[in-house]
């Protein structure tokens, strides 16, 4: 009852409908798959090295900020404490 049942002549006509009849010209071919453009192994490597050279930039940059904000902190320190004697 739940099963799909499939027609007895798949490539029969609908009622009604009138057949396609193509005219002698042959199908036309179907188009090529194109490929992914290649790309090559040394445009990879400086795209990688590019990102390393870049990162350990910021990080010399975040190391330096956060060694001239320790230092301001420690200065203000010592400044201060001369002030109050």
């Amino acid at each position: 009852m739940l099963k799909p049942q499939l027609p007895q002549n798949p490539t029969a006509n609908v009622a009604g409908s009138s057949p396609v009849i193509h005219g002698g010209h042959p199908a036309a071919p179907a188009p090529a798959r194109r490929s992914l453009p290649s790309v090559s192994t040394g445009a990879v490597a400086t795209v990688l090295l590019g990102g390393v050279v870049l990162t350990a930039l910021l990080t010399a940059v975040a190391v330096s900020a956060i060694s001239v904000a320790v230092a301001a902190v420690v200065l203000r320190s010592l400044l201060n404490s001369q002030n109050r004697r």
